[in-house]
């Protein structure tokens, strides 16, 4: 089974959300012995963000394709390799002022093809990367769950990932974790318990 981790925090090692996130890809590989891990940090090694330039590298045909316009290329066709490939993922996802980490979203721009992992038709939209699995260690300073505001990093992933054929999502979620140390240490225990939860019968 190939397994795609990535990870979108920018706060390193004192990353609650890498914490989870490497916590879960453990624990696949634990429950699985023929697990392959791709790791991508999109935080410290950042895909370049969509752009006019990356429409016209890829409507430039490759042999007339500069330096700079044949990396973009290469770049993003081996981003959406990794994963095309993935059987399963897992995504470090915390909430940065009620959305996701810019750098995720630039790696969302990377695997939503039109072609290649959706496609329209007379029905409407039809998602062509589905039977994989993924599991979302999401975090945030914050407790929005129940709130207005919701889970909208959440929500917008769980839109993205639907759209795109994949059905098979759980999310392990530790919020409240800017207000002490008390909370903070309940909100990692509860999500850690959930992750020993999603593995126990595996």
């Amino acid at each position: 089974m190939k397994l795609l981790h990535l990870d979108s925090s920018i706060l390193g090692d004192a990353s609650a959300s890498r914490q989870l996130s490497a916590t879960v890809a453990a624990a696949w590989k634990n429950s699985q012995a023929d697990v392959q891990v791709t790791y991508r940090d999109l935080a410290s090694d950042a895909l370049s963000h969509f752009s006019a330039a990356s429409l016209v590298a890829g409507g430039t045909p490759a042999e007339l394709r500069d330096a700079a316009q044949a990396h973009e290329i290469a770049l993003a066709e081996a981003t959406l390799e990794e994963f095309l490939a993935a059987d399963a993922i897992v995504i470090g996802a915390p909430m940065y002022n009620f959305s996701i980490p810019s750098q995720l979203k630039a790696w969302i721009d990377r695997v939503c093809v039109a072609g290649k992992t959706f496609a329209y038709d007379e029905n409407g939209p039809k998602g062509l990367a589905g039977g994989k699995k993924v599991i979302i260690a999401s975090t945030a300073g914050g407790i929005h769950a129940g709130q207005a505001s919701g889970q909208a990093h959440e929500d917008y992933l769980i839109l993205v990932l639907r759209f795109l054929g994949i059905t098979d999502i759980e999310v392990v979620r530790a919020e409240g974790l800017a207000y002490g140390e008390e909370p903070k240490a309940n909100a990692l225990r509860s999500a850690h318990a959930q992750i020993d939860g999603l593995f126990a019968a595996a």
